[in-house]
């Protein structure tokens, strides 16, 4: 089994487990392999570091009159986790009304049926049309992943 680490276009950096380099490089051509963000389908793979045996000596400790580091920003896959872990939420508190989105999103504003939570797909001009309309709309682009079970 080969751990590779890979990137999409927009940056997001996740692992991928394959057979061999050639299951990698293959499965790229079919188109298999997307992002887990995004679902971008542009993976390249990134450098992996090696793996090193080290003594168990303790590292020496930066000077004092280097400064104090201050705490690390959060990484960029501690984002990444939370924003699945968001779109995980938004995923099982929603009922998924798919292409009737602006169609039930109207209904809901306007007191046809009862208020509830959905999720669907619109186009953009749908989605402009509900916000003229004042129904708040929010985009979220849900990862292939996502939508069904993974293996």
């Amino acid at each position: 089994m080969k751990v590779f680490n890979l990137g999409c276009a927009h940056d997001h950096r996740f692992e991928g487990w394959f057979a061999s380099e050639d299951d990698f490089v293959s499965q790229c051509e079919r188109g298999l392999v997307e992002c887990p963000l995004c679902a971008d389908k542009t993976i390249t793979r990134l450098p992996t570091a090696p793996r090193l045996i080290v003594s168990k000596s303790p590292l020496p400790q930066a000077d004092a009159a280097e400064g104090a580091k201050a705490p690390d920003a959060p990484t960029a896959v501690a984002t990444q986790a939370a924003w699945l872990r968001a779109v995980r939420h938004v995923m099982a508190n929603t009922d998924d009304v798919g292409e009737r989105f602006a169609e039930e999103a109207r209904r809901i504003h306007y007191g046809e049926v009862d208020e509830r939570a959905i999720r669907g797909r619109a186009t953009q001009d749908e989605a402009n049309a509900l916000r003229e309309e004042g129904i708040e709309v929010v985009s979220l682009p849900v990862p292939s992943a996502l939508k069904g079970p993974v293996q």
